[in-house]
């Protein structure tokens, strides 16, 4: 199996909330949202080895989503990059975050295992939405 369909199935898991299924294609040491974030958002966290990833699914119920739709993989050698298009509501606030084309960048190690991944987001967008700051009501659901 190619990493690409890999990703497919960590996206199926997903649909179906399975992360258990998730957590079985990460490696021990995976790096979860690598690269420099400076937010204090729940969902865009550092997470460092296999145990702490489960700690983003759970930060997800901080919000509901609309949608989630993988529509482009470009795979190349152990990267798999991955543009989806995502809307989602932060319930505390009630603002409504769209992404269109939010990249989510797959590096697999020589076992076949995710080593490393990341969303590449507009941060500011999320975090505006996740402090309810920064938007004007047009932008909010409702």
């Amino acid at each position: 199996m190619g990493n690409t369909e890999k990703v497919q199935q960590i996206y199926e898991s997903f649909g179906r909330g399975d992360v258990p299924a998730i957590l079985e294609h990460l490696a021990d040491t995976v790096e979860w949202e690598y690269g420099v974030i400076s937010t204090d958002v729940p969902w865009l966290q550092k997470r460092r080895g296999r145990g702490e990833v489960p700690k983003f699914f759970e930060s997800l119920a901080e919000f509901e989503m609309q949608k989630f739709e993988p529509k482009t993989f470009l795979e190349n050698g152990n990267v798999v990059a991955v543009l989806l298009d995502v809307e989602f509501t932060v319930k505390a606030t009630g603002i409504r975050v769209v992404e269109e084309d939010e990249v989510h960048i797959w590096y697999f190690d020589a076992e076949g295992k995710v080593s490393r991944f990341a969303h590449k987001v507009d941060t500011y967008q999320q975090w505006a939405a996740y402090k309810g700051e920064g938007f004007e009501k047009s932008q909010t659901s409702g």
